[in-house]
């Protein structure tokens, strides 16, 4: 796995390969923001990158928001290029008239991701047999195949799932957002803390602003990493994780991350966070 650099230049930088990630980086990637730093890239899923993170091994990380207790001793978080939004959240699955976990088998993508906080605020009360932190393309067949008896999924499953004959047991998003009334957050943009965090949101920026208006530059490389080939599907992938909440936090952002750190630190489920910004 590719260390931080120590080039002034060239930086290292891991995020996924889905179509949000791709589309947002991909000016800065391939060199179209006059005056920004070169890309040394690596793709990893979300629960790689914090694993990762937690190691200092990159220069600007894409993780989850459930994270960052653990990540901002080392790194700053960027107001820009991240997932946060509305109607956006994960979903738990299973197959079958499942009331709830009560005794399941269930398989997450990590268990510092959004995704699994979320599902452990939910699910208080609920006592599932066992977690398995799976691959995320492997949960969808897992449970339809009966190797677990629910999964929790993200990103483009929320299109999909029908097609591996599953039912939603939960939105964890729905839950989030009548619960709070914030948008949720899910995946966060860090730099290291002796990098310019400014200048590089200024870059990252205008990555994002260079993806709204220009969609086209990057669709085939969205399309060469995605992992769901639907061209359909990766743009309805795009247009619900990427936002004006991408562009800029904000105060109502801000809000959202805060809420959700401290709802999982007052259960106990998350050491303290100290401040964002």
């Amino acid at each position: 796995m590719t260390s931080a650099s120590s080039s002034a230049d060239r930086l290292s930088v891991a995020f996924s390969p889905c179509p949000n990630d791709t589309f947002v980086f991909h000016a800065w990637t391939h060199g179209l923001i006059d005056g920004a730093p070169g890309v040394d890239l690596t793709f990893a899923d979300v629960d790689v990158t914090n694993t990762a993170a937690e190691k200092g091994e990159y220069d600007v990380v894409k993780v989850s928001y459930a994270a960052l207790p653990w990540l901002l001793d080392q790194y700053r978080l960027l107001p820009t290029g991240g997932a946060l939004g509305r109607g956006c959240g994960p979903l738990v699955l299973v197959n079958g008239d499942r009331p709830n976990l009560d005794g399941a088998r269930v398989a997450v993508p990590g268990e510092r991701t959004t995704a699994y906080l979320l599902m452990r605020l939910w699910a208080t009360g609920q006592s599932p047999a066992s977690i398995d932190v799976v691959p995320f393309v492997d949960i969808m067949p897992g449970v339809r195949d009966g190797r677990y008896d629910a999964g929790l999924v993200i990103h483009e499953a929320r299109f999909t799932y029908p097609q591996y004959g599953l039912r939603a047991l939960a939105d964890l998003g729905e839950w989030w957002e009548a619960s709070t009334g914030h948008p949720i957050p899910l995946g966060a943009i860090l730099a290291r803390r002796d990098l310019d965090a400014d200048a590089l949101t200024t870059v990252i920026r205008r990555s994002v602003q260079h993806a709204f208006d220009h969609p086209q530059d990057s669709a085939a490389w969205v399309a060469e990493h995605a992992d769901e080939m639907d061209p359909a599907v990766q743009q309805q992938h795009i247009a619900l994780y990427v936002n004006d909440f991408t562009l800029d936090l904000g105060e109502p952002g801000y809000a959202a991350i805060e809420d959700l750190l401290t709802r999982a630190h007052d259960a106990g489920l998350v050491p303290p966070v100290g401040r964002l910004r």
